[in-house]
């Protein structure tokens, strides 16, 4: 009797615990989401929902990922980041195969000084976010631009992507 295995996970003659119906429901959407953020490079919904703060590889704090809007016409693609507090100075942009990444770090300095007192305070974080791209984007004309903390990337499509697309009349059922 003394070898006998036992099932660590619930101890002999324990009574049967409730499920945790919150947690059951928040599993559940985080796998909806995830599955529509997925396509859109964007984090997973449990992420965004922790409430520990995340350190990149370097020892920052990791910031949020930034709110990006994604727009399309017939010639190109837009994404534009929200980046409050950063200059152009501090995001940078690459394609890579068939991924965009945008990368940024923050930094903040303040000093006060007093007669009774010094401070100095320091922050920073850093953040990562990628994007697959879509076949049609010409890689080599990717640009990017940065006005008042929005970061604006503009993905044309290739010329004959821009040919391919022709408007469909839609004509009445009834």
């Amino acid at each position: 009797m003394a070898n006998a295995p036992v099932d660590v996970r619930h101890a002999p003659n324990a009574p049967a615990r409730m499920p945790d119906v919150l947690r059951w429901v928040r599993s559940d959407m985080d796998r909806v989401f995830d599955r529509f953020a997925g396509a859109f490079g964007m984090p997973s919904f449990g992420r965004m929902l922790d409430a520990t703060p995340a350190f990149g590889a370097d020892g920052g704090m990791a910031l949020p990922s930034p709110a990006v809007d994604i727009a399309e016409d017939a010639a190109a693609y837009r994404l534009t980041a929200e980046l409050p507090g950063m200059s152009e100075q501090d995001v940078t942009v690459t394609v890579l195969g068939d991924t965009l990444t945008i990368k940024g770090e923050k930094r903040q300095e303040a000093e006060r000084k007093d007669a009774n007192y010094y401070l100095t305070e320091r922050s920073w974080g850093v953040f990562e976010r990628s994007f697959a791209l879509p076949q049609d984007v010409d890689r080599e004309k990717v640009d990017a631009a940065f006005t008042k903390g929005v970061l604006t990337v503009t993905l044309p499509k290739t010329a004959q992507a821009q040919q391919q697309r022709r408007q469909i009349e839609i004509k009445s059922a009834g």
